[in-house]
């Protein structure tokens, strides 16, 4: 999840609150989206559209997390969705990415391991990375121990050997982010993040908001990096009975550009009940939430009436790479 990134909550110090918190979007220019042209103009759109990645996190963590996002895919509403390699069901994902090739998947690069009873450790040969490892031997609870204990050089061979096993799977990324946000916690992780995205040709996870509140990583882009306008994901403080309120005044809020709204898809069954236990933020029910509304016909029409077309990041990669 990028507690959120999902991070439901990055700070321009800690990058622990949301790049973007409904109700305080702004739409910034860069003129590191090209000297000439805005993202809008390179995807082809004008420059009032309002273009929208329902973007799922957290594939491969579990099965109902998978079935549910595939069912979600499937409807037609959530565009995009992203894997996290070093986890278990890292195989069913893959033959679903293998046989649907269409389908917008990108890569959940992974450091940490948050729940107390269900953990994972790196692909990595374990005395190589030993800096990204608990006393238990797998990642970190927290991005914030992540990234304070974190060596650069086994960081980014981490990410590299997350990268090389999706593809050994068959797997075909259209981009790349990072689980909890631990690769944004800091100027030497977030370049690792940039170098990487950059040797493979793949766009990454860029909300103009986070930029423009850091210098410190702002100022290591190039001009062939590219930005979306801003991220939404809901967060801890929205009440259970205010989740479609809050998704509802979010899409009809939204301002001209490219958005990216995170979501963690899953069923509110036995196994996410065990993994996600005495966690009930992104926990079980959590995820059904998420999942009933980004299935919903209520989503459906919101999209509609506020003119919002969906689009991947198969198309932001295309974009980047002319």
């Amino acid at each position: 999840m990028i507690r959120t990134i999902a991070l439901a909550a990055l700070t321009a110090t800690s990058l622990a609150i949301a790049f973007v918190s409904y109700g305080h979007s702004r739409y910034l220019h860069s003129g590191r989206q090209g000297a000439h042209s805005t993202l809008l103009e390179r995807l082809g759109y004008p420059a009032d559209a309002k273009l929208l990645i329902v973007h799922a996190d957290d594939l491969g963590m579990a099965h109902s997390v998978n079935a549910a996002t595939i069912k979600a895919f499937e409807s037609g509403l959530v565009s995009s969705g992203s894997i996290m390699v070093p986890c278990p069901w890292l195989p069913e994902i893959a033959a679903y990415a293998r046989s649907h090739p269409e389908t917008d998947l990108g890569l959940h690069l992974t450091l940490t391991s948050e729940w107390n009873s269900y953990r994972w450790g790196p692909v990595s040969p374990k005395d190589r990375v030993s800096s990204l490892l608990d006393n238990t031997g797998y990642f970190y609870l927290t991005e914030s121990e992540a990234a304070s204990h974190a060596k650069a050089i086994e960081v980014e061979s981490e990410i590299r050997a997350q990268i090389d096993r999706a593809r050994a799977f068959g797997i075909k990324p259209t981009h790349l982010d990072s689980h909890m946000g631990t690769l944004y916690q800091n100027k030497t992780l977030f370049e690792v993040l940039l170098r990487v995205g950059r040797d493979n040709h793949l766009p990454v996870l860029l909300p103009k908001e986070l930029l423009a509140s850091t210098n410190a990583l702002s100022s290591i882009l190039t001009q062939n990096d590219i930005a979306i306008d801003r991220m939404i994901t809901i967060g801890p403080n929205v009440p259970a009975d205010g989740w479609t309120k809050f998704y509802s005044e979010a899409i009809k809020s939204m301002q001209p550009g490219v958005t990216e709204l995170i979501v963690h898809i899953a069923h509110d069954d036995e196994e996410m009940r065990g993994a996600t236990a005495d966690h009930p933020d992104w926990g079980a029910a959590w995820r059904q939430r998420d999942f009933q509304f980004f299935t919903s016909d209520t989503f459906r029409r919101l999209l509609q009436e506020s003119h919002i077309k969906l689009v991947t990041w198969r198309e932001i990669g295309r974009a980047q790479s002319r």
